[in-house]
């Protein structure tokens, strides 16, 4: 019986393995691949994109705006960090049930708070930036909510699987000494998934960080602004400038989260890594809220005016057509077919994107595995292992730290608009992240059954064939279809800079004030947004 349970698994596995790559396949007929895919300057300009990487710009100007860019986009993303933090801890609880003792509340608590979680984490920041300055217009605290909404979100989601996924035991000690709930939420909940909260939370800050640079895009200053006037005026060096200062504080916040985590399982006593964190995260919470509203001049006076009142008030009255002359534009059945069309085009661009980077993963991703470098995994050291090992390392930070928009916003200049050059950008991005996440599950690997292999003769690539891929292949498909959701909501963020799909129309949309088209164009996103969270969790229940 056992052996049929796990020869069936092994056939879903299969299945949904085959499925994946025609889906794949599916996808590249949206593009007519022939000559017309590149502008006609688009080798020339390819040339000069590389020889400015070689060659950025250094001079004292652009070094001192750089910083100071830099600083705006650590900035906004602090204090957006801290907002979502703030949402996550409240709606987190409740959206896990943990306070209710009763089935049926429990159950209504978790419903509703996991709704609105799933709300809020629908829509991209991007999206909720040209909302947020449609209504306040271009202040600091635009993007500011625009990346505490979705983060706290995203945040409150995996606090409240954190605390439901507690085991009842310890807690159970201490309902029976008398604790009342708060204080075994404080005592109990809290102390047992503080380090993984923790660790979630600092790669979220890494997220925020690339969130905040691609702000400039609505018209909010920081890294991303100054990249988007360095391309419009094809000074290729100082973009690269600019994205070296974007890629430097990336990998410094990766490290400090490395370390931390580091720390945390360390039982040393005095002044630590941690202590150090904890100073560190108030000074910088600190300066940036002094920045937000001392320099910058925010107010949250002016932010609820009766000026910006009457513009939200307008603003969601056109998106529901009220007062519009005609029929609104989520009631024309024309219209739904062209969004409809859109939406498909768009999801499209999303499966060719996790089709394209998980190939460049696959390809990769072994010499980028640590006990692969030092030759512990398959009891073989070859001198270039960690010469590879360091070039692919490189090449995943830097593709990761650059944001899917500025990818879009270089390769447009290269590649015709359409869906390809949004695929790449999607593609380049999530590379960078999926090398890493799957050459850690390398990395993880019980390396026994390894190395029985080795001992027993077999080839490196015998042992890599019959002894890693099958122990690591359902992990990589869990993270593919991960980050193949995390795609599909960034879709609509490439297509403003005339990468095809729904984020070219909704951005054009929103720019005439065509507000019902907005309404259809975010409600055919959602339900495609629905769509792939409900197919991923599928598959990644068959992946098991």
């Amino acid at each position: 019986m056992g052996n049929l349970k796990y020869t069936l698994e092994g056939q879903r596995k299969n299945v949904l393995t085959v499925f994946l790559v025609l889906v794949f396949i599916w996808s590249l007929f949206a593009v007519k691949w022939n000559e017309n895919l590149v502008h006609s300057g688009g080798l020339a300009t390819i040339r000069q994109v590389g020889e400015a990487l070689l060659h950025p710009n250094l001079s004292s100007e652009i070094i001192q705006l750089a910083i100071e860019s830099t600083w705006i986009t650590l900035a906004y993303a602090v204090c957006g960090m801290a907002l979502a933090i703030f949402i996550a801890f409240f709606f987190g609880i409740f959206a896990s049930g943990i306070l209710h003792d009763r089935k049926s509340t429990k159950l209504i608590s978790k419903g509703i708070f996991r709704g609105i979680l799933g709300f809020l984490r629908a829509i991209h920041e991007l999206v909720w930036a040209l909302i947020f300055v449609a209504i306040f217009g271009l202040s600091p605290l635009s993007a500011i909510l625009a990346l505490g909404i979705p983060y706290g979100g995203i945040l409150g989601r995996i606090f409240a699987d954190m605390l439901s996924d507690v085991q009842e035991e310890p807690i159970e000690a201490l309902r029976s000494s008398g604790a009342s709930k708060l204080q075994c939420l404080f005592y109990g909940y809290f102390p047992l998934v503080r380090a993984n909260i923790i660790s979630y939370t600092m790669y979220r800050f890494e997220c925020a960080i690339r969130s905040s640079a691609i702000m400039s895009f609505v018209g909010l200053g920081g890294l991303g602004f100054q990249i988007q006037l360095s391309l419009n005026d094809l000074k290729y060096d100082e973009v690269w400038t600019f994205l070296f200062f974007l890629i430097g504080i990336v990998v410094l916040v990766d490290n400090w989260s490395v370390q931390l985590r580091k720390g945390m399982h360390e039982a040393k006593k005095g002044f630590t890594f941690v202590t150090f964190s904890v100073f560190l995260t108030a000074a910088l919470l600190g300066m940036s809220w002094w920045f937000i509203f001392a320099i910058e001049q925010a107010s949250l006076k002016d932010l609820f005016s009766e000026k910006n009142a009457y513009y939200a008030q307008e603003f969601f009255a056109g998106l529901f057509g009220i007062g519009e002359v005609g029929q609104p534009a989520f009631l024309n059945s024309e219209a739904w077919k062209e969004a409809l069309k859109l939406t498909y085009e768009t999801l499209r661009m999303s499966v060719m994107a996790i089709g394209i980077s998980t190939i460049a993963m696959f390809l990769t991703v072994v010499p980028a595995a640590r006990n692969i470098a030092d030759g512990s995994l398959t009891l073989m050291k070859k001198w270039y292992n960690w010469l590879l090992f360091g070039f692919i390392r490189v090449m995943y930070i830097f593709s990761r730290a650059i944001p899917e928009l500025v990818w879009a916003m270089i390769i447009v200049f290269i590649l015709k608009p359409g869906v390809l050059p949004g695929a790449i950008a999607l593609a380049l991005h999530n590379f960078g992240i999926l090398g890493k996440l799957c050459a850690e599950v390398i990395e993880d690997l019980d390396e026994r059954p390894v190395r029985n292999l080795a001992s027993s003769g077999a080839s490196k690539s015998q042992m890599l064939l019959y002894g890693v891929l099958p122990a690591v292949m359902p992990q990589f498909l869990m993270y593919i279809l991960y980050r193949w959701e995390v795609i599909m909501r960034t879709t609509i963020v490439v297509g403003f800079v005339g990468a095809g799909g729904l984020g070219q129309q909704f951005k054009m949309s929103l720019s005439f004030f065509h507000y019902t088209d907005v309404t259809l164009l975010l409600l055919c996103y959602c339900i495609l947004v629905f769509i792939a969270d409900f197919f991923s969790e599928a598959a990644r229940k068959a992946a098991k």
